[in-house]
């Protein structure tokens, strides 16, 4: 009896020896990881798209070039002034911008204004050994997601038959054909990469092109056409931030957007209509969109940088150079409940917003109007967390040791008078409903990738893996 009883106690002792290494220092945060990880993935399993949607995106197409930022950038010291500017007008300008977002660990894209200067750009570009080619614009990318996860989808965009062939099957193009594809310039970063002792806080990319084709939106008059024949259930429009800061006439841009404006307003009250929001430094570019563009859109994507500019934009007239890289909850739930009472709104010629979408490095925070046609909230903003870690680590298996969390733990739902919520391993995604203002709210935590691979076309990616469970 002594003998059983002191093999069951050493027994109790190996395994309490066991669970302190296992839990020691590092391993606790594994475990945690690893809960989540279980937890969203089970989630995940339930809302299984089977009904093959049909989705039309637009608008414009570009092959990318992804770079490492440190090889564009060889030889060169962190810039004493680092500043934001319209666009490229030189190699100073490009430096001290780059180095101004680096810092930030904020994306951004520039439009190259010297063709000279592009040239040598995209030649220093193609030295870099580690370069790599990717089918890029805002459309493609969301096109190929949505085809991905079961979707028929109609492109609007011009593309090379070589870059048509880097689609995925179930995706039908109209716009017409391009002897050469427009380059965008993807200049990467690490997290806690340094440059002269500046460290960058997390992974990110900043974009520079000399695009002459997708500002004009020039797939717009055949994919107008194609629409009745496709009869989506969706329209996505997205890729106007290439309209930014580009040479047209007087009165050119306002003419193109007033003709996408037409387009989303003809769309039947059946089909819903979602406007993909982007980096966006010309103030009146951005007044354009949300005078024509944004009234049109049911449901509206967006990141931690763009909301804040819609947000001072529709209260105050304004619009920010820089917001935080990972806000609070409660100050970007506000923002949200503001945008949301705007443009909610029922004018009579307009869609009034019934869906936002905010991705972040941190969460996903998904709101939708109560009794609106868009379903499964909870389950788009795991599908949207999901899709943010696999796009980045370039990995279809969510792996905890290449997964970490800066969720905290527990937020509040509002900077005044929110009620505290606690961040719970086996149950990480939180709902609730708004009576006062007749919403749906659901957060999901982000599994951060600890080993990058690609930060560009993450936005996209996330919002067509959100959208794609609710229509």
């Amino acid at each position: 009896m002594i003998e059983s009883a002191s093999k069951y106690l050493s027994l109790v002792a190996l395994l309490v020896g066991l669970a302190l290494v296992w839990l020691r220092p590092g391993q606790e945060d594994l475990l945690k990881v690893d809960t989540v990880i279980s937890s969203l993935l089970k989630y995940e399993a339930k809302y299984v798209e089977e009904n093959q949607p049909r989705i039309a995106v637009g608008y414009g197409a570009c092959k990318d070039l992804f770079v490492t930022g440190s090889h564009m950038l060889a030889n060169v010291s962190f810039p004493a002034n680092p500043d934001n500017f319209m666009g490229v007008g030189d190699e100073d300008q490009l430096v001290r911008m780059y180095g101004f977002f680096f810092k930030a660990g904020a994306a951004a894209e520039r439009f190259v204004h010297g063709q000279e200067l592009w040239k040598e750009l995209l030649e220093t570009g193609l030295k870099d050994t580690e370069h790599r080619w990717g089918l890029g614009g805002n459309a493609p990318v969301m096109a190929a997601r949505f085809a991905r996860e079961g979707a028929k989808v109609l492109l609007g965009a011009k593309l090379s038959p070589g870059l048509a062939e880097w689609l995925p099957e179930g995706v039908e193009v109209a716009g017409g054909d391009i002897e050469s594809d427009d380059v965008h310039l993807i200049m990467e970063y690490k997290r806690n990469e340094e440059w002269d002792g500046v460290v960058s806080p997390r992974a990110n990319r900043f974009i520079i092109h000399h695009d002459l084709n997708n500002p004009m939106v020039s797939s717009l008059e055949q994919f107008r056409q194609a629409l009745p024949l496709f009869n989506p259930q969706l329209l996505v429009v997205g890729g106007l931030q290439m309209m930014d800061n580009f040479p047209f006439r007087e009165g050119e841009r306002l003419e193109r957007i007033l003709l996408i404006r037409d387009q989303m307003a003809a769309m039947d009250q059946d089909t819903r209509v979602h406007f993909e929001m982007a980096s966006f430094v010309d103030e009146s570019l951005l007044a354009e969109l949300t005078e024509h563009i944004i009234p049109q859109a049911d449901s509206l994507g967006m990141n931690e940088q763009e909301l804040p500019n819609l947000h001072l934009l529709l209260t105050k007239g304004e619009v920010t150079t820089m917001a935080d890289s990972n806000p609070r909850i409660a100050e970007v739930l506000d923002q949200m409940r503001e945008v949301y009472s705007i443009l909610s709104v029922d004018k009579g010629t307009n869609r009034p917003v019934t869906r936002i979408h905010l991705h972040t490095l941190a969460y996903q925070a998904i709101l939708t109007a109560k009794g609106s046609p868009w379903k499964n909230t909870g389950a788009a903003a795991v599908k949207s967390s999901l899709t943010a870690h696999r796009h980045v680590c370039a990995d279809k298996e969510v792996k905890p040791e290449k997964s970490f969390l800066i969720m905290d733990d527990s937020f509040s739902t509002s900077k005044e008078g929110g009620r505290r919520v606690p961040f719970i391993n086996t149950r990480p995604l939180t709902c609730w409903e708004e009576e006062d203002l007749g919403v749906n709210i659901c957060i999901a935590p982000v599994l951060v990738c600890a080993q990058a691979v690609q930060t560009a076309g993450g936005g996209d990616n996330i919002s067509a893996a959100g959208l794609v469970v609710q229509i």
